[in-house]
């Protein structure tokens, strides 16, 4: 591992609360759009989180790991789901009390109309960039979150 000397550590910082600001700020924005859905902005990360691979099954355990939020808080936003039939719940084989999880054609049908609202409403966030420039930004971005998400969690 390269140590990074001081001014390298104080940027890392200032890269994560900035990261931290924007997010609070996309939050807000995107909680606004998501009202006439009566689409609660932690409903939509968990769609978002099952929309990616929408075959798969998941676990409350490894949605819960996956999202690195407590267990607890992941359960009820899942029964909330769950109860609007966003998602759908099947017996696990072999384990009675675990359920298997997975989204329903109306979860996948509110998470697209959800991007179809974001995309006019960031779009003018990034008005005189290039399309190079926001792919850099992708590239990096993506790196630091690959980071986070695997050995961020060592």
């Amino acid at each position: 591992m390269t140590r990074l000397n001081e001014n390298q550590a104080r940027l890392g910082w200032r890269i994560f609360n900035w990261i931290g600001i924007i997010n609070q700020l996309m939050t807000a924005r995107a909680s606004q759009s998501l009202v006439e859905m009566k689409l609660p902005f932690p409903q939509f990360v968990m769609l978002n989180h099952f929309s990616h691979r929408p075959d798969e099954a998941k676990t409350v355990t490894s949605v819960a790991s996956a999202l690195q939020q407590p267990q607890p808080g992941v359960s009820k936003t899942i029964q909330k789901m769950l109860a609007r039939k966003l998602l759908r719940a099947d017996p696990a084989p072999g384990d009675k009390r675990s359920k298997l999880l997975t989204i329903t054609p109306k979860g996948l049908d509110l998470h697209a109309r959800a991007i179809a609202e974001f995309v006019p409403r960031f779009a003018e966030s990034f008005d005189g960039w290039d399309e190079k420039e926001m792919e850099a930004l992708v590239e990096r971005l993506d790196r630091l979150k690959i980071w986070l998400d695997t050995k961020g969690r060592e």
